[in-house]
Parts: structure tokens; C-alpha cells; sequence
């Protein structure tokens, strides 16, 4: 599994298994731990990731760090974890004195779900009130794990992350600020805009006339460009299926549509089984050719974006989670699983499917 896979795998594992995680102690060994594991730090080394470390900070003795890791005998991350349903604001005060009496620039607050990196860009050796970089792993989106890959030990360089931290921060901020002035405008923004496009005195009542006409048309604009972008993706996916010979009406990937939009949901339980499968088959093939398609009735997991090439097809929309791969002859073969692990299992037609895509099956006498 590349690194992209790895996140989202552990973020499906979180939202599956947090409420089983009844105390802070598991929530660090099931979710916080696999996270340190994932960035590729050894958390069985205690030279690398150093667990309750004392750190005193002044009249304070005593006082532990839930985890310290270290590169070439430095201090490079502090992480305070806690149980998966504690809030983190409660906690900002507790890291900020463990950062105070550290060498290491950089910190991580979690509680297995919501992660906040912090570092010091207002004062110098003062750890900052506001994260730079602060994500839902069960949500996270691809820019923010390529974001959290610059902490991967492979890629850790601590100048070049506290150098992007300030654009982190400050586009976090004003995506934050854009959100909730397209969600309900503000009396200064409303303003702004209508003299820009209004000649005469923008009284009060010119005001609360544009504020409604600026909320809508910032919704046409989002749906116009929302609408662009669906066209454009649905176009490349013609073309795909042109240069490999398939009918473009084929019904498998067809969901429903409402309007011009879409009408499929992709389930945490389906991305995880993806993820799953491709995890499996990368013995044999790149991970990277194998890709999903998501319609009404079942997700496709299949080689090379080709309808042609299904390796299984995952019913998980009824009450009942099957699985279907294909026989010798190409038929389908239905498993029910009870549980996602079950999907393993499967590996053996699967690859019999994949070797005869490759053109590695062989013909029994």
C-alpha cells in the first residue's frame, strides 16, 4: 500500500472500531500508535519513539509526554494523545508547557481522530495558540495527506515544514473565513461587492437587497464550477473507454442520475474492502492499475480503469455485504462476509482472475 492508501485505510479503521475503544490507552495502541507507524517510525524503538517521557516544566515535576520521537538523537515531534471522545481544545495548555521545555519546533495534538500539528511562527520557542496543519483522519482529503506525508521520516526535513507552515496556516484560516461568508455574508463583504457593482450610496437597504442576491450568486458560481469540473471528468471517461474499445451506454458504471448530477454513495465500508483488495493483489501487479468505479448497485474493482478487467464487484448496499468474483468461465461467484477481513480470503480467484488479464494463466490438460 503506498502511503495515500495506508491514511485512508487507518482513517476507515478509526471510524469502525473507535466506539469499541473504551480508554485512552486503546485508543493510543488502536488508532495513535498505527498513525506513528504510518509517518514510518519505529514505535518498538525506544530510541526513536520515546513513550511517557518526564518532561518538568517549572514547579511542575513529573509531568509526562505521551510520545517523543526522535531523528539522529533530536527531538523532532512531541505528541500528546488522548481518548478518542475528548475534545482537544481542553488540552492546547498541557502540550504548550511540554514545547516550552523542548528542543523539538514541531507538536501534535490527537485523540486518534482529530490531529493538529502545531509549531511557533508568532514567537520564537513558544509553541502558537493555532494549529498550521489540523485534519479528521475519517474525512482527511488527498491535499491534507500530502500535507502530513512532509512528517514521513523518509521526507522529514523540520526547516522546510515550519517554512510551509505559515501558508498552511493562513489558507486554512481563509478557506475557514470563505466558508462562512458563502454560507451567510457579512455586512462588510456584502458591501464590498456592492460597490463594485452598484452606482449610487450603499445604504442599508441597498445592503440587506444584496445580501441575498451575493449569497446566490455565489451558489450559481460553486454548482456552474462543480458542473464544469463533473463534465470535464465524465468526458475523460469516454475517451478512456473509446481507446480500450468499450461501449460508453455500458450500465455497469451508470448510477442514476438526478438532473445532471450523480446520485452514488461510496461508503466507508466499501473504500476500506478497496483498499483491502488492493493490498492484497500488489504481490502481483502495481496498485496503481487497480482502481475502483462506485455505481448504484455495487462497487467495480477493477485493472486498469477497464470495464473489461473486473477483478471482484462489492454488494454492500443491502442489508447483506457480498462479494462477487469470477470463475474460470467468467461467471460470477457471490460470498457473503460478515466481516471486511473475510474479503482476504478471496484472494486466490482473484489472482486467478488478475493472472489471466496478465496473460500469466495457464491452460490445465
Amino acid at each position: 500500500m503506498d502511503f495515500k492508501d495506508i491514511i485512508r485505510a487507518l482513517g476507515e479503521r478509526v471510524n469502525r472500531q473507535k466506539e469499541h475503544a473504551l480508554t485512552e490507552e486503546s485508543t493510543k495502541q488502536a488508532f495513535i500508535i498505527p498513525f506513528l507507524q504510518a509517518l514510518g517510525y519505529d514505535t518498538s524503538n525506544p530510541i526513536e519513539v520515546i513513550s511517557e517521557s518526564i518532561a518538568d516544566v517549572g514547579m511542575k515535576k513529573g509531568e509526562k509526554v505521551d510520545y517523543i520521537i526522535n531523528k539522529d538523537g533530536e527531538a523532532i515531534l512531541l505528541v500528546e494523545a488522548k481518548h478518542w471522545k475528548q475534545k482537544l481544545d481542553n488540552h492546547d495548555g498541557q502540550l504548550l508547557r511540554y514545547y516550552h521545555v523542548s528542543k523539538a519546533r514541531l507538536s501534535l495534538l490527537t485523540n486518534g481522530i482529530e490531529y493538529r500539528f502545531f509549531t511557533d511562527l508568532v514567537a520564537a520557542n513558544r509553541m502558537d495558540e493555532r494549529p498550521f496543519l489540523e485534519f479528521d483522519i475519517t474525512t482527511i482529503n488527498d491535499q491534507q495527506i500530502e500535507d502530513v506525508k512532509r512528517f514521513h521520516k523518509s521526507y522529514f526535513d523540520a526547516a522546510k515544514i515550519i517554512a510551509a507552515a505559515s501558508d498552511l496556516k493562513y489558507t486554512a484560516a481563509l478557506r475557514a473565513l470563505l466558508a462562512s461568508e458563502f454560507k451567510s455574508p457579512s455586512e462588510a463583504f456584502v458591501r464590498f461587492f456592492a460597490k463594485q457593482v452598484y452606482g449610487g450610496m450603499v445604504t442599508d437597504r441597498v445592503v440587506f437587497q444584496f445580501s441575498d442576491l451575493l449569497r446566490k450568486s455565489m451558489q450559481l458560481m460553486l454548482s456552474e464550477m462543480i458542473s464544469d469540473r463533473l463534465k470535464s471528468a465524465l468526458d475523460k471517461e469516454e475517451e478512456i473507454k473509446k481507446q480500450v474499445g468499450e461501449d460508453p451506454t455500458s450500465s455497469i458504471i451508470e448510477p442514476e442520475m438526478v438532473g445532471k448530477t450523480r446520485v452514488v454513495e461510496t461508503t466507508s465500508d466499501e473504500m476500506e474492502a478497496f483498499y483491502i483488495v488492493k493490498s492484497m493483489l500488489r504481490k502481483y501487479v502495481d496498485p496503481n492499475r487497480i482502481v475502483y468505479r462506485d455505481a448504484q448497485a455495487y462497487m467495480a474493482i477493477l485493472l486498469d480503469d477497464n470495464n473489461r478487467k473486473t477483478i471482484c464487484r462489492l454488494h454492500f448496499n443491502g442489508s447483506k455485504r457480498r462479494v462477487s468474483t469470477l470463475d474460470a468461465a467468467k461467471k460470477d461467484v457471490m460470498t457473503e462476509i460478515k466481516d471486511l477481513d473475510e474479503i482476504y480470503k478471496l484472494e486466490e480467484p482473484m489472482k486467478a482472475t488478475l493472472d489471466t488479464y496478465l496473460g500469466l494463466a495457464t491452460t490445465k490438460e
